[in-house]
């Protein structure tokens, strides 16, 4: 299999022409763009990285952060990014935990670099200015051109992506060339992108979607348009003016443009394939989305950073929840919440725990330095997700959250997403999370945290459920009004948060 940076040269080859990637006014071609990547993994290599280096990045979405990806590849260097809004601690733990050689950094995580102990001790590169760094990224982009080809096999590590760590430290999960490029040939395959698609490269490059999005515009000669940090406004501006052909985002970034003043006068048009990930989709979001663009293709895609694909529904109008059959590059199964064997499968229509085999094509292998982690989630070949869900009398498979999410009310084993569901239907809700909050009796009680978009009450509400079909022992037992639904940077809903009472309650 060929490497990523022959990946990147193929492209170049086919198409040097087309629009490669567009930030702001910047408009490249793929011949343009391969002789910045050129020169900047030139001024990398310059600066001491070499084969099997990390590189600690800590950018928006910007012409920049992409760059530099594509630069790692040639090199063989492992791109290493993190959030942008990364503390300094998480800097420094990072640093220490890759044994990283060099940090990459811009204005909005300047503050945290600067104190960071541990940046201290790497070169540090700035896009822009900072008087804290010891190198500016307009030397790397002035260094002459690497013309020693690409450094990588597709055996090597590509990037290292470090999970959100919202309990413990983040886990390393590093990822080889070839792992990365068929999960990149699945995603255009079951997305069914065609040559010179155009899309949002919104999700963040620190995040498993961004990489697939710029890695498959590579694949069919396609066009990235940087969104360096997300606004409505912003991004359908880019999607009129570019004419973006395809969108890939988690549910809250389409609630967002749904629910912004501009979109009724915005030509998406040009939009006709949508895909989602990183959440369940609820029912009421889905409807909307399919009247207002219409798509040719509707695609749940359900994965994970550590698998990237394991399930994909091509058509998530037929029927909404279902995120599908497992993806052309692994296998899964459902296994009884409380085993550690692969073998000991959930009966159809029950709740188990998602498992994905570590034999497909775009499965990780473990782990960064974390033995730990791996004996939690690494058992018989298989990758246990954390992940629960069930298998219905189709075969299709249903996210229904977290492990450590389930709601267990009464001995009864409660699944917030099927609430969730049924809540976001009403008129009167905008947002909805179910969560668990401890309860002498029931041990926990189910609570639906609202955030309204009419007129309506906890009574109206509850009258509302009794209505549907849902099971009397899900009913939420209280309902709290919010301003907004906690949620991280990728738009997953923080039910830590509102178990703990960190939220903003709304007051109207």
């Amino acid at each position: 299999m060929l490497d990523l940076g022959r990946t990147f040269l193929q492209s170049v080859e086919r198409n040097p022409d087309a629009i490669a990637v567009v930030d702001g006014d910047t408009r490249l071609t793929y011949a343009a763009w391969l002789e910045q990547i050129l020169r900047v993994a030139q001024g990398l290599n310059e600066l001491g990285l070499g084969h099997g280096d990390h590189l600690l990045v800590v950018l928006q979405n910007r012409l920049e952060m992409a760059t530099l990806h594509w630069a790692c590849q040639f090199l063989g260097v492992i791109v290493t990014p993190l959030n942008w809004r990364a503390k300094p601690e998480e800097i420094d733990y990072c640093l220490i935990d890759a044994s990283a050689k060099a940090l990459v950094y811009e204005e909005v995580s300047a503050e945290a670099v600067a104190q960071s102990a541990e940046a201290s001790n790497v070169p540090r590169v700035v896009v822009g200015a900072d008087e804290g760094a010891t190198h500016a990224y307009a030397g790397l982009l002035a260094a002459r051109r690497w013309t020693a080809g690409p450094r990588a096999t597709a055996d090597d590590i590509s990037l290292m992506l470090y999970t959100s760590g919202t309990t413990g430290k983040p886990k390393g999960v590093p990822r080889r060339h070839r792992q990365e490029r068929a999960a990149a040939l699945g995603h255009v395959a079951q997305n069914q992108y065609g040559i010179g698609e155009c899309t949002l490269g919104v999700m963040p490059l620190y995040h498993t979607m961004g990489v697939r999005s710029l890695l498959a515009m590579a694949l069919v000669d396609g066009c990235f348009v940087c969104l360096p940090r997300f606004s409505p406004a912003t991004a359908l501006a880019l999607i009129q003016r570019e004419r973006v052909s395809n969108l890939y985002l988690v549910p809250t970034l389409y609630h967002d443009l749904l629910a912004h003043a501009d979109f009724a006068g915005t030509d998406i048009s040009s939009v006709r394939k949508l895909g989602f990930a990183g959440a369940p989709m609820h029912d009421a979001l889905l409807l909307r989305l399919d009247e207002a663009f219409q798509p040719e293709l509707f695609v749940n895609h359900y994965g994970s950073s550590e698998v990237y694909t394991m399930a994909v529904n091509p058509d998530a109008r037929r029927k909404p929840g279902s995120a599908g059959r497992a993806g052309i590059n692994t296998r899964l199964r459902l296994v009884r919440l409380e085993t550690t064997n692969p073998d000991d499968l959930a009966p159809r229509g029950t709740e188990g725990q998602i498992v994905a085999d570590l034999a497909g094509d775009e499965a990780f292998e473990g782990y960064w330095n974390r033995p730990d982690a791996n004996a939690k989630s690494l058992h018989g070949g298989w990758y246990f997700t954390g992940d629960t869900g069930y298998l219905d009398e189709d075969g299709e498979l249903h996210v229904t959250g977290r492990v450590d999410d389930m709601i267990i009310s009464g001995g009864e084993n409660i699944s917030p997403v099927d609430i969730e569901s049924v809540l976001s239907l009403h008129p009167g809700v905008d947002e909805v999370a179910v969560a668990g909050l401890r309860d002498e009796r029931w041990g926990q009680r189910v609570v639906a945290f609202i955030k309204r978009k009419g007129p309506v009450d906890g009574e109206a509400l509850d009258a509302y459920c009794r209505g549907t079909d849902l099971a009397n022992f899900k009913r939420p037992r209280e309902y709290v009004f919010v301003s907004e639904i906690p949620k991280s940077p990728v738009g997953k809903i923080l039910r830590r948060k509102l178990t703990a009472g960190e939220f903003e309650p709304d007051r109207s």
